[in-house]
């Protein structure tokens, strides 16, 4: 069973950055896709990011591409992802997500099989 628990989320201003991390157990990141998709309040789930296990190839939300970067530490089995010139309209809980079909398919069906229980990122104007 893929255990996912997510941290480093807060509060930040806007234009500000944070990293939160995601740290897996029971199942090398390796062998998985490793992704975090967002939820703002009233909205659905987005798709944020995903990792590739096999080759780090990486996919991102057009919204978030060029101020987001997923990243992953197989070391210490963990996944991270740093965010940069954080807007408010990226407030949202963010969840870490793992799935061993690919990032491709991460990236095209929008969702995972295993998830972590989100951590809150406020941005405040």
């Amino acid at each position: 069973q893929v255990q996912l628990v997510e941290s480093g989320g807060g509060l930040v201003q806007a234009g500000g950055s944070l990293r939160v991390s995601c740290a897996t157990s029971g199942r090398t990141i390796s062998s998985l896709a490793m992704a975090w998709f967002r939820q703002a309040p009233g909205n659905e789930r987005e798709f944020v990011a995903v990792i590739s296990g096999s080759d780090g190839t990486t996919y991102y939300a057009d919204s978030v591409k060029g101020r987001f970067t997923i990243s992953r530490d197989n070391a210490k089995n963990t996944v991270y992802l740093q965010m940069n010139v954080l807007k408010p309209e990226d407030t949202a809980v963010y969840y870490c997500a793992a799935d061993p079909r690919g990032s491709s398919y991460v990236w095209q069906i929008r969702t995972a099989a295993y998830w972590g229980q989100g951590t809150q990122v406020t941005v405040s104007s």
